[in-house]
């Protein structure tokens, strides 16, 4: 009875507790009460009458529910469920805990189905299921983004791109974050480019500067200044740097953390070539491993292309870049960029070597990055810079209403063993198979955890763990144990099997593999629906209010983009060109441009974009 009393205390302050938090459903919400409930329900005493004399007492139920009733609504996120709370407490008689219950999830489904694009903080708090100790965005109005979770940078740096990066012969480095005013200004078409989105430092304590200090939105006047000491002969060529830092774009009246923040992390790689054809080949190099990354790793199909006069980074020769499609909302990502600078840079910093004829030449430059809008977002403990704008478009196009879908490759736990302990079951036995289980997979090179706690119930782990995208859940119960086998449930999908214990390491590395491989098979089908071709302007506005990839032919004109922007400006933005495909299909003789009606040069994925 003493250890009955003491559970029984631990589960009502548990009770007392529990909230629906930022980012939780209202399901989860609802049965983790639920759970608390059942384990009360089991460790309080239950006397063989009630006071009255009567084995089923109604008014005893009646009050009960009432009470169950009161916790839950208490519970609920003030912020959005107020007006239902009050609807709920002013019906008389009050509706039972499970009409209750509907008539939330109603108005949650009601909120989702208005507003559909699924904004970066819905994300972070789905996935996160933040905890007050987090700064929230909110509460520092700057536009940055803090988190504390799972390492998300280490399988970048260390499981692809710094193998890619020494391959390559690619020295790490690291700049200065501060830029002069005037080292900033020395190319005047990428400061014009980034002059809105300069953050300045124009004070130390209380003292003003007296020359105002730029943070960096990019580091190539930070860098080339060095690149000017550094290369004297075509000897020191190539030169290969790279650096993984933060920069600041000070860009959005509203920032969305994952996608859209001020401040974010990168990989950016700065290079000196001797000629030209050397810097082209380089370009595509890099957007191809950007292009493998991508698919390979976080299971997103992406468009390689080139990008327009209007869209090119500022400064640049040319730029291309890898594009992503979220089709639930319809906007383009652009996930990478791989820019050819030139000579323009090299004018501008006096970056000359002399050739093998003895001759004095300019060098010819590139710069590359992937940022962390990527996989949609950094965290706060990370080991090393995570990367959030792949993080960003990953979830976006895996994620469902349960959380997050990491792919097996990228996922920090490929899989979580839960053990599922029925009434009378030998707990220790069950936990001890489990360990076994986790052990043989991690030997084998497989990312498992096992879950033991025991004060929560298998059900809401599963919810835990699904939330947090683990690709693959292996469950352990009684028949389990008597039948030597285990339950494997996959996140993709759902698909449950009952699998023998022996050649389980095998069985699940080739699970992994379907698992990675249908994700990316999946997320192509819904983008390839996605996609339209259109050739006229009243198409394009139809396909672009059914939130469409368009491919369309356009006549490669400044002037008409722009106008297409002007033309379709709304509350969410306007229409512009992602990229243009290096796979092109064929343009037909006479082909016109869908917007101007002249002659169309070439085909251009269209779009809003985030």
């Amino acid at each position: 009875m003493k250890k009955n009393s003491a559970r029984v205390y631990e589960l009502k302050e548990e009770l007392r507790a529990c909230r629906q938090r930022k980012g939780m459903t209202v399901d989860d919400y609802y049965n983790k009460l639920k759970t608390i409930w059942e384990d009360l329900a089991t460790y309080q005493h239950k006397p063989n009458s009630c006071l009255c004399g009567g084995s089923n007492c109604e008014d005893v139920k009646t009050s009960r529910d009432e009470e169950r009733l009161h916790q839950f609504l208490l519970g609920l996120d003030a912020s959005i469920y107020t007006n239902v709370k009050n609807e709920i407490l002013d019906m008389d008689p009050l509706p039972s805990l499970e009409q209750a219950y509907s008539m939330v999830a109603q108005e949650e489904d009601n909120r989702v189905s208005s507003n559909q694009e699924l904004s970066g903080e819905l994300v972070v708090d789905v996935i996160s299921n933040v905890e007050e100790e987090s700064v929230e965005t909110a509460d520092t109005n700057l536009g940055v983004t803090v988190k504390k979770d799972e390492d998300f940078g280490q399988w970048y740096s260390q499981t692809y791109f710094d193998a890619v990066l020494e391959k390559a012969e690619v020295d790490e480095n690291y700049f200065p974050l501060f830029v002069s005013a005037s080292v900033l200004e020395k190319e005047k078409d990428h400061v014009q480019g980034f002059a809105p989105e300069v953050a300045w430092v124009t004070k130390a304590g209380k003292s003003d500067l007296n020359i105002p200090i730029a943070i960096r939105p990019t580091s190539e006047t930070v860098i080339y200044p060095y690149f000017s000491k550094w290369i004297k002969s075509h000897r020191d060529l190539p030169l290969k740097l790279n650096q993984w830092n933060n920069v600041v774009r000070w860009e959005f009246s509203k920032p969305t953390p994952f996608i859209r923040s001020r401040e974010f992390l990168w990989q950016e790689g700065h290079t000196a070539h001797a000629t030209e054809e050397e810097a082209d080949k380089e370009v595509l190099e890099v957007l191809d491993h950007y292009r493998h990354l991508y698919e390979e790793y976080l299971a997103v199909p992406v468009v390689k292309g080139m990008k327009s006069e209007n869209e090119k980074f500022a400064g640049a020769r040319y730029t291309t870049s890898v594009e992503a499609f979220i089709p639930e909302t319809g906007r383009g990502i652009q996930g990478a960029t791989s820019h050819c600078l030139g000579t323009k840079f090299a004018k501008m910093f006096d970056i000359k070597f002399t050739n093998k004829e003895g001759k004095t030449e300019l060098v010819w430059q590139n710069s590359w990055a992937y940022s962390t809008r990527t996989k949609a977002f950094v965290l706060a403990h990370m080991k090393v810079f995570n990367l959030f704008l792949k993080i960003g478009v990953m979830i976006m196009t895996h994620g469902d209403d349960k959380g997050l879908v990491n792919p097996p490759k990228v996922a920090p736990i490929q899989v979580i063993v839960i053990p599922v302990p029925f009434k009378d079951a030998d707990t220790k036995e069950i936990s001890k198979a489990c360990c076994a289980v986790k052990d043989a997979l991690r030997e084998a090179g497989i990312r498992a955890k096992e879950d033991l706690s025991d004060n929560y119930s298998p059900k809401w782990k599963y919810s835990h763990w699904e939330m947090k995208g683990v690709p693959l859940r292996i469950e352990i119960g009684p028949r389990d144990l008597a039948k030597n086998q285990v339950r494997t449930v996959r996140r993709d999908n759902g698909v449950k099997a009952d699998v023998p214990r022996g050649g389980l390491v095998e069985h699940v590395m080739e699970l992994l593999g379907n698992i990675q491989q249908n994700m990316f098979d999946v997320a192509k089908q819904k983008r390839d629906d996605a996609c339209v071709v259109v050739k006229t302007w009243d198409e394009f506005v139809e396909a672009l209010g059914q939130k469409k990839l368009i491919l369309a032919p356009w006549c490669d004109e400044e002037e008409v983009e722009m106008d297409v922007k002007r033309r379709t400006k709304d509350e969410v933005g306007a229409a512009k060109t992602l990229c243009s495909p290096f796979d092109q299909p064929e343009i037909l003789e006479g082909t016109l441009c869908f917007a101007s009606g002249k002659l169309a040069k070439k085909w251009t994925y269209w779009g809003k974009s985030y």
